[in-house]
């Protein structure tokens, strides 16, 4: 029986675990989302290469008695160090991983939800501290596509923001940013979309509150 498998993943969380181990969530593009443990102390290769939002390739040890999992090798491709040099960067992307946790990687599309989630994640890292929102924005209104629950934002009433929500479906996302929208446009847009998932969930996250 395989013991070792391998997966294209992007870490979302870590938290410590004993003494000089750390727990890690993963959204992978094979079976959404993982945890593992991952073993070894600060100066340990493996424990700098599985860091929050850093994207690769993932081979994870199941033990099948235990069912247990550990991390055996992380391949880093994408390190996007740029996310630690800007507040706003780093709100916009620890909301990115939050939604993704809370709605378990996306119901189902996981290989979609990994595409979504590491092309937002690239922008945010080289982006400036303007355009995070309007990043985030794009990243709420395609990842309720992800899950299902995306209404048509013009059914009901028009507005600016729900304009630029219609928008946000048909262009790629850095045309969408170079668009600069507006305050306005952007708030009315945020809320609406964060409303939307709010339903999902049954509950507002809290690190939304903080792009």
């Amino acid at each position: 029986m395989a013991r070792n498998f391998t997966y294209q993943a992007l870490t979302l969380r870590l938290k410590p675990s004993g003494e000089s181990n750390r727990e890690a969530w993963f959204l992978t593009a094979e079976d959404g989302i993982l945890k593992a443990t991952v073993f070894g102390g600060p100066k340990s290769r493996l424990r700098s290469h599985v860091a929050p939002f850093h994207e690769g390739t993932l081979i994870i040890y199941h033990d099948p008695v235990r069912d247990s999992r550990k991390v055996s090798d992380f391949d880093v491709q994408s390190w996007r160090p740029g996310l630690r040099e800007l507040w706003e960067r780093a709100m916009a992307a620890d909301a990115v991983a939050e939604t993704i946790l809370y709605s378990q990687g996306g119901g189902g599309n996981w290989s979609g939800a990994l595409k979504l989630s590491g092309e937002v994640l690239d922008a945010l890292s080289e982006a400036d501290a303007a355009s995070c929102q309007a990043i985030a924005l794009y990243f709420f209104w395609h990842w309720a596509h992800i899950l299902g629950v995306r209404p048509d934002p013009l059914a009901c009433e028009s507005n600016n923001g729900r304009l630029l929500l219609a928008k946000i479906e048909k262009l790629p996302l850095s045309t969408f940013v170079e668009l600069c929208p507006d305050a306005e446009s952007l708030e009315q847009a945020r809320v609406f979309s964060e409303a939307v998932l709010a339903r999902v969930f049954g509950k507002k996250l809290s690190t939304w509150n903080e792009i």
